[in-house]
């Protein structure tokens, strides 16, 4: 058995140095990510550092419409403030999706922006996996990758990354803010994730001993008709093979903007840009919606046993725009 130790922290500045000091460091929030990779042995810590007393659960008001929210308030409590049900209530909604009651009572929402992938191979702990070995290779090009991704791949990696409400904050721009040893930045949540490329153990700029304190949804109108529908194999809690995040203005019948952003088909929370340029000017129709997701979906890469999530993710965004054009779920 590996001795772990434990301690806690009561400010943002010991959490960062207490970590960025141990090579083998790492924070600990709602635990419902880092536990089980540790009990699987994929994660290898000798500190977990508790950065529960830590002053960052608010969620807040911000000028102009937006919201703050902070990095340990928990998936439950943001879902129900009514300043996110009510202006972006697909994030809301992809928060209820995301995990069952208990979990989503406990998971914090930088840790829900930090978890790793759900891929078998990289969590059975033997299977070559590039993500949690780098040189090993991927077991997933040619093995069972029912769930894996379509859009973002390499030959090093296909892994998706299993966030619901990742999804919904990449739609409508979201800023991730951290401290660590450098000091403080705003990360656009877009680039928060890294694609694999030749380095899939790479999932984030973060730097050791860098925390998350906070997130920022600004202000967009249009997400107060947005949706969030995820699409899976049981109704109950499971993680999506593909999810959309919707939300559509429109003018005197005619798109005037758009967002779209696609889950459990990227190899990182989707951002459907090209299916968002081709929407604008154009009639609000199924039809219109259809061919601005086959312009999105054309420069997907399935494989073996994933090929349905082409049609699949097609078939959502019809779906999720048609239902936000129409007012969203309220």
């Amino acid at each position: 058995m590996r001795p772990l130790g434990y301690a806690r922290v009561s400010t943002v500045a010991e959490a960062v140095e207490v970590v960025a000091a141990d090579p083998a460091g790492a924070f600990l929030a709602g635990g419902t990510t880092e536990i089980d990779l540790v009990r699987l042995g994929v994660a290898r810590p000798d500190l977990l550092v508790d950065i529960n007393d830590l002053p960052l659960h608010d969620i807040d008001d911000l000028p102009g419409g937006g919201v703050r929210i902070g990095a340990l308030a928990r998936m439950s409590e943001v879902a129900r403030t009514p300043a996110i049900a009510g202006r972006y209530p697909g994030v809301a909604q992809a928060l209820l999706l995301g995990a069952s009651q208990q979990l989503r009572n406990m998971a914090s929402m930088g840790g829900n922006l930090c978890q790793r992938t759900r891929c078998a191979y990289f969590r059975d702990g033997v299977s070559p996996c590039n993500k949690r070995e780098p040189g090993t290779g991927c077991s997933a090009l040619d093995g069972l990758n029912r769930g894996h991704a379509i859009l973002g791949t390499s030959e090093h990696c296909v892994a998706t990354h299993p966030s619901d409400v990742a999804v919904a904050l990449v739609a409508f721009d979201a800023v991730v803010h951290t401290a660590g040893p450098g000091g403080v930045r705003r990360i656009p949540i877009d680039d928060f994730y890294l694609m694999p490329g030749d380095t899939p153990d790479r999932e984030n700029p973060l730097r050791h001993g860098e925390l998350i304190t906070a997130i920022d949804l600004p202000p967009a109108g249009i997400a107060e008709r947005s949706v969030y529908l995820k699409f899976r194999d049981r109704q109950s809690y499971e993680f999506a093979l593909v999810s959309v995040c919707a939300a559509v203005r429109v003018e005197d019948g005619v798109v005037t903007e758009a967002r779209v952003a696609l889950g459990g088909v990227g190899t990182k929370p989707w951002r459907a840009r090209l299916a968002e340029q081709r929407l604008l000017g154009v009639p609000a129709t199924a039809e219109s919606y259809a061919a601005a997701a086959a312009y999105e979906l054309s420069a997907a890469v399935p494989r073996r046993h994933n090929a349905f999530k082409v049609e699949l993710a097609q078939r959502a965004i019809v779906r999720g725009l048609t239902q936000a054009a129409r007012g969203g779920m309220r």
